[in-house]
């Protein structure tokens, strides 16, 4: 028979080792869908805006974002988990990474698959971090903690704070395109789908 206690412990490591892999993945196909330039999901639309005006990288935008937005959780009395910190750190350098070694390519039937990847192997990699069950992502977060504080609908809270990020995005100079249709219309569908086969906790 297993030590006492082996079983849970067996259980916490593979959880915490899905959730790093989710998170680098999430970052690599952010670089993925960016270096498309066919269009950004709402928060890189944000991020991507900022880039222009700070003296950052990508990947560090959406670090410093991170951290700013997890300042937020204090008067919504959101409590991070293990998974939100490494989120807001992991992430972005994955971010980075991708864009050092994707070449950005200017034929479009390259960029569309570098859009499709990217957008399926996000919807994966947001499932296999949900699925670890370690705790919400910072902007997750953030509407998450408006709808308990408020008692309104995740869809209310959820569409304000996209809109406002991607019109504030795209005001500073982020770019909305096709993809930016494509990953709002796909993204859900996809980590539902997804997250058949990365649960570990109940199901969200």
């Amino acid at each position: 028979m297993g030590r006492p206690g082996a079983a849970p412990v067996m259980r916490m490591t593979g959880r915490l080792v899905q959730l790093v892999a989710g998170l680098f993945l999430y970052g690599f196909t952010m670089a993925m869908i960016l270096e498309s330039t066919l269009g950004l999901d709402p928060w890189d639309v944000l991020h991507e805006g900022l880039t222009h005006h700070v003296g950052l990288t990508f990947g560090q935008v959406v670090i410093a974002v991170g951290a700013v937005v997890l300042l937020l959780w204090v008067p919504l009395r959101q409590v991070p988990g293990i998974g939100t910190v490494l989120n807001v750190i992991v992430v972005g350098l994955a971010a980075d990474v991708g864009i050092a070694v994707i070449a950005r390519p200017d034929e479009l039937w390259l960029r569309i698959a570098l859009l499709v990847g990217g957008v399926v192997g996000n919807g994966f990699a947001g499932a296999l971090y949900i699925g670890a069950a370690l705790g919400s992502g910072p902007r997750d977060g953030l509407w998450l903690g408006l709808v308990r504080r408020t008692g309104r609908s995740v869809r209310l809270w959820r569409t304000v704070v996209e809109v406002t990020v991607v019109v504030l995005g795209f005001a500073l100079g982020g770019t909305v395109g096709v993809g930016t249709v494509v990953y709002a219309l796909t993204i859900g569908p996809l980590v539902q789908l997804f997250l058949r086969w990365t649960q570990f906790g109940p199901r969200p």
